[in-house]
Formats: C-alpha cells, sequence, structure tokens
C-alpha cells in the first residue's frame, strides 16, 4: 500500500484521532510517538501514514498497557511479541466482557424492580404462578454486626452474587407462631454462571405475592395481612417465606422501602 505523503500539523494529527495535543506533546518528549518530517519552515508534522501506527498505540492503552510496556514493544517489535500479547489481551477482554454482562443483569434487574416500585401508590398483595427460581442459600448462623454478615457472604458467594440482593428465608411454622426473631436462611438469586451442585431450587407454583412498603421492623404487620388473606381464601402456606428488599438501594428513607415477600400456597379445601 503506498504510504500517504499528506502531513499534519499537532493539532490536525488530534483532531484526526480524537485526543488532546497534550497527549501527542507527551508521547514525542518520553519518545514513544513522533512526528515524523521537519517543514522548511522549522514545525515538525506527522504523515498522514503513521495514523494506523498511531491507532495501534491507542488499542494498547485501552488495553490497559502501561506507558513502559507500550514503548517497549513499539521500539522491538516481533510477530512473536505480538502473538503473545495477543493472546494475554484477548483472554483478560473476553474476563471483562463476562463482568461486564453480570453488571448489565444487575442494573437492569434493579431497573425493573425500581419502576414496579414506583408503580405501587401502597401495599399490594396478589396471587400469581411462578416458575422454578434458583437460589444460593447460606444459613443465618451470624450476629447482627454487618461486617461479619457482608464478610460470610462474600466469602461464600461473590461480589456479583451480592450485588443481585440477599433476601431472607422464614419457615412458615415460624410466620404462624409470628415468630421473627431470626431467619432460616438468607439467600441470593443464582447467577447462570453459577455451579448446579450449589443450586436451591424454589419450587415452581401458585404463590402470594405481597409488596410491604414501610421499614423491615413492620415487616411482622404484613405477614399479620398474609396470614388474614389465607384464612379468607381457603389457602394453606407450605415451605419458606422468601423476603427480599426491592428499592433500598434508591432511597434514604426507610418508610419507603418495599419488601417483596413471597410464599407457596395450596387450596386449603
Amino acid at each position: 500500500m503506498k504510504k500517504s505523503n499528506i502531513k499534519l500539523t499537532i493539532a490536525q494529527f488530534a483532531k484526526l484521532h480524537n485526543i488532546n495535543k497534550r497527549t501527542l506533546h507527551y508521547y514525542d518528549n518520553i519518545g514513544l510517538f513522533s512526528p515524523n518530517t521537519k517543514g522548511k519552515n522549522g514545525y515538525r508534522y506527522y504523515d498522514l501514514s503513521q495514523s494506523i501506527e498511531f491507532e495501534y498505540i491507542l488499542m494498547l492503552r485501552e488495553l490497559n498497557m502501561g506507558i513502559d510496556e507500550i514503548e517497549e514493544y513499539v521500539k522491538r517489535p516481533t510477530e512473536e511479541k505480538f502473538s503473545n500479547l495477543a493472546t494475554a489481551k484477548e483472554l483478560e477482554i473476553n474476563n471483562q466482557i463476562k463482568r461486564l454482562k453480570l453488571i448489565k443483569k444487575t442494573i437492569h434487574e434493579k431497573k425493573n424492580q425500581i419502576e414496579l416500585c414506583r408503580s405501587l401508590e401502597k401495599s399490594k398483595i396478589e396471587v400469581i404462578e411462578c416458575k422454578e427460581e434458583k437460589l444460593l442459600i447460606l444459613p443465618y448462623d451470624f450476629d447482627d454486626d454487618i461486617s461479619n454478615s457482608f464478610s460470610y457472604m462474600a466469602e461464600s458467594w461473590s461480589i456479583e452474587q451480592i450485588r443481585m440482593g440477599v433476601g431472607g428465608m422464614i419457615s412458615i411454622e415460624k410466620v404462624l407462631q409470628n415468630d421473627f426473631s431470626k431467619y432460616d436462611g438468607i439467600y441470593t438469586p443464582a447467577l447462570h454462571h453459577t455451579s448446579e451442585k450449589n443450586i436451591f431450587h424454589k419450587p415452581k407454583g401458585t404463590y402470594i405475592i405481597y409488596y410491604h412498603r414501610g421499614a423491615w421492623d413492620t415487616l411482622p404487620h404484613a405477614y399479620q395481612q398474609i396470614i388474614e388473606f389465607t384464612k379468607k381464601n381457603n389457602l394453606k402456606m407450605t415451605g419458606y417465606a422468601y423476603e427480599i428488599g426491592m428499592n433500598e438501594f434508591a432511597l434514604s428513607r426507610e418508610e419507603n422501602y418495599v419488601t417483596k415477600i413471597s410464599i407457596r400456597i395450596e387450596s386449603s379445601r
């Protein structure tokens, strides 16, 4: 391919590559990338043909390579060096893609939760058919120290799992006895990459879903409303009550918190 003899000033070259002129000055001063020619007027100019080389340098910077690493490669490039570099960076990029997909999934779920909470004017109860849900669970065997709780979850799960939200499980026996002193376990919705052997399957079926608006210490009132609803409609609660916060990450006033309570039910007739 024939090289272009078009000459560009520092300002023109910076504009062409959408960067700051100071970046070009810096790269020139450290000897990483410099103008190719010097005009009769004494000014130095970049050749347009240098653009491709410069874009490779920008690409390496985007791949979080240090200036020293880039300089070492650019000054002494070899096919073997590039092949090794490409292999390492492909692995890093794949890991970043996986991490970003998890983050995207999390913020999408949180966005949907917020939109649902905003549509609720007050607490709401409904009966719906639910699909089987995969959860990760842990026994609730730590104290009320939030640092201990977080460390316990982080060691057992992952930060990505925790970001999906953490809820509590309490047996129906305790619910009927009005005993909310301690959860039977905590859970988080399982991400797709989680090993199947560690999965708890929340069964599919008919569930009472109660969206409770209010501080967490008002949840016993929500359970009383659920019990009254089941009695009135000849329904039997089974298994566990699953509760999880829906919007506490987006609010500062506890009285506006929305907690979702899910309980599987059967007809008692």
